[in-house]
């Protein structure tokens, strides 16, 4: 569920189920929105005939346009060069028969400093969730809420099997100690994984288990919590310094935001490149093209890798496998609750491959024509040995337990995302502030830059046009 989505590039084509890829560079367009928008999109754009351009930006995801609008407002000229056919790399999303389809579920965290500071939050029309979720376990259902902002269900809910009342009271406590300290200072503090720290601040098996496994699995994909706790406590602190919402128009309006600050004739998508060196760009095609200031490689870790090679030093590379999820989507005739709230499997995984669903159009309408639900339902790796027929099969079948088998054999299947690499792995040791300057005029920017959230993204590419310009 990506509370902290991801890096967010992509000269690399994204990878989901079915989607079509141009080949041929193309300028960029506005898909059509579910919402208004408050600004206008960059006009189509073309590659400069002569070939240069004073700064040459690779990859359209979030921390790339971050990049380049933070130049553009300083007077410099960017050239996005995009693989795909849209801006926002791995925050994106597509309308399918009037439904709107993140690409990955993902929920927009507006306790997000850089976020704050580059977004406005008004034009986006944040819906908030319920602060809380509905955990899957015993064969029902029940409530954990955060009881600062919802009293009377956290109480209701000390009794309940998810944890013992000490635990749901320490999860208060923790919540609180999360807000200690600066940011700089929280992500300074000693480091272990996960499991390990909440082990260690005395929350029993039961709550591990059956509240933070599907909770933060669904925020860093990973069920075994082996993600570094300076990770988990910074996301702690956004969630109690801030609301999880939605986007009315989905989390691609995130980016479409961003590329609507870029002037006109910036963004070049369906433009591949397969090298850089120094401020020297080659686009699949054959084309050269170089930067008079330089180039900024704003893709995923494994591609960033593959561009730059051994100057890439403390990232992933393309070793590192990243985590993966599939998210499903389904049209419904109603939810089961109108409450806009998530559902959590805290079963564990003998009950089957779901770790989280929601039913995004019940926290913003907008999400499906009116009169249908949408359904988003969301796994902890990516089940390559399933095809996408028994993906889907397995999928109804645990969630006929969840809601009622007739309901769910209801549900119209729209689409299914693979994302192999949503993110990229962070268990400790971490370095959540690599440097972004590479020398000879080329730099980097991305998840694997900062924390692998959304947050980390925008501030990687603040980063880097700050060290553009520096230089």
């Amino acid at each position: 569920m990506a509370l902290a989505p991801r890096s967010l590039s992509a000269n690399r084509t994204f990878a989901s189920h079915r989607q079509p890829v141009r080949a041929a560079p193309r300028p960029f367009a506005a898909r059509p929105a579910a919402g208004p928008r408050d600004a206008r999109l960059p006009a189509p754009a073309a590659l400069p005939a002569d070939g240069t351009a004073d700064v040459i930006v690779v990859g359209a995801g979030v921390a790339g346009l971050n990049c380049a609008a933070q130049l553009a407002a300083k007077g410099v000229s960017p050239l996005v060069l995009e693989a795909s056919d849209g801006v926002g790399g791995r925050v994106r999303t597509d309308v399918v028969d009037g439904f709107l389809l993140d690409r990955g579920f993902q929920i927009f965290l507006t306790g997000y400093p850089e976020a704050q500071s580059t977004l406005d939050y008004s034009a986006l029309q944040l819906k908030p969730f319920y602060a809380g979720a509905l955990v899957r376990t015993g064969g029902a259902f029940h409530r954990v809420a955060d009881p600062l902002r919802h009293l009377a269900d956290g109480l209701a809910s000390l009794p309940n099997p998810v944890g013992s009342p000490v635990d749901k009271v320490m999860v208060g406590v923790f919540r609180l100690k999360s807000l200690l300290g600066t940011l700089e200072e929280l992500l300074a503090r000693p480091e272990t994984t996960t499991l390990e720290r909440l082990k260690a601040e005395g929350f029993s098996e039961a709550i591990i288990s059956r509240f933070f496994t599907p909770f933060l699995g669904g925020i860093f994909f990973d069920r075994t919590l082996t993600v570094s706790s300076r990770l988990f406590e910074f996301v702690m602190r956004m969630l109690a310094t801030g609301s999880n919402c939605l986007p009315a128009a989905g989390i691609g309006a995130v980016a479409t935001q961003l590329a609507a600050k870029l002037p006109q004739g910036a963004i070049n998508l369906g433009t591949r490149v397969s090298s850089v060196s120094g401020r020297t760009v080659t686009l699949a095609d054959g084309t050269v093209l170089s930067a008079r200031r330089g180039v900024v490689v704003a893709v995923e870790g494994p591609e960033a890798a593959r561009l730059l090679g051994p100057a890439l030093a403390g990232s992933p590379s393309k070793a590192d496998p990243g985590v993966g999820t599939c998210c499903l989507y389904f049209a419904a005739p109603q939810a089961p609750s109108p409450e806009p709230i998530l559902y959590l499997n805290g079963e564990g995984d003998g009950d089957g491959i779901v770790n989280n669903a929601c039913f995004p159009s019940t926290v913003a309408p907008s999400y499906a024509p009116p009169g249908q639900t949408l359904v988003s339902v969301s796994t902890v790796g990516t089940f390559d040995q399933l095809s996408d027929g028994e993906l889907e099969a397995a999928v109804r079948k645990q969630l006929g337990g969840w809601f009622g088998a007739g309901q769910v054999a209801a549900w119209r299947h729209l689409r299914t995302y693979r994302i192999p690499f949503a993110q990229p792995s962070q268990a400790p040791p971490t370095n959540l502030t690599r440097p972004v300057s590479l020398g000879g005029g080329v730099f980097v920017c991305g998840d694997h830059r900062d924390s692998a959230t959304l947050d980390g993204a925008l501030k990687s590419g603040r980063r880097a046009a700050e060290a553009l310009l520096a230089q």
